[in-house]
């Protein structure tokens, strides 16, 4: 399922939000070297790999001086790679629709910052899950999901406009707290190979507990609303 669009009403331009679909986008482009189809090249050597990542947290633990420290670089760049067209462009697709009503009810600075720790977040239930795994996990997904987790307790009666990629012509519509219910479900009880299902559901738990942080989805949005009228 594709979601289209939410039936919030929109008081400002979420200019976060737009800026990193720019900035994944760029990235995707400029590691491709312009060919949009190709595999990536330039930046082949910044996605994570968790057994790497653990083999720096051993370094640092033993106080190896000779120990290789990069690999806990790649658990930030990573987040802004993509293995494919298809990947970065359904990233991109669930980050336009539940992007501007997170960062409109939490303030785009605080979007920027939770953004990126909810990555942090997806990246670390990723590599506790599966340590000694070899393969490169990249993509937005796990940030994206943090988005969705928030999204989740703060809107949870909204609409999202949806469609099937066979039946493009065909909407309908579905309550927020439905589809993320099953997307939730989906992650964890029917895992697919390829993909940091794990990462996923990480970030979406990163984003609700960012929520409840903050005072819950009550306290957000009244928050938000004094905020947007003091300014």
């Amino acid at each position: 399922m594709i979601p289209l669009r939410d039936n919030q009403r929109r008081d400002s331009i979420p200019v976060l939000t737009l800026t990193l679909v720019a900035l994944n986008l760029i990235i995707y482009v400029w590691d491709r070297k312009g060919q949009i189809f190709g595999p990536n090249v330039v930046f082949a050597d910044l996605a994570m790999r968790p057994v790497e990542v653990m083999d720096s947290l051993k370094a640092i633990v033993r106080h190896d001086p000779n120990g290789n420290l990069f690999a806990l670089v790649t658990v930030l760049t990573s987040m802004f790679m993509h293995a494919s067209l298809s990947h970065v462009v359904g990233n991109i697709i669930f980050l336009l629709v539940f992007g501007p009503g997170v960062e409109e009810a939490i303030g785009g600075a605080r979007f920027a910052i939770y953004y990126m720790a909810w990555g942090l977040a997806a990246a670390t239930a990723q590599i506790y899950v599966d340590p000694m795994s070899a393969a490169p996990t990249l993509g937005a997904s796990g940030a994206i999901g943090g988005v969705l987790g928030a999204y989740f307790l703060l809107f949870p009666g909204n609409k999202i406009q949806m469609v099937f990629p066979p039946l493009l012509f065909l909407s309908f519509a579905v309550r927020a707290w439905i589809l993320f219910g099953v997307w939730f479900c989906w992650q964890v009880f029917v895992p697919q190979n390829g993909v940091a299902n794990w990462a996923h559901v990480g970030g979406f738990l990163a984003g609700m507990l960012t929520v409840l942080v903050m005072g819950g989805p009550s306290s957000v949005l009244k928050r938000r609303k004094s905020e947007q009228e003091l300014a």
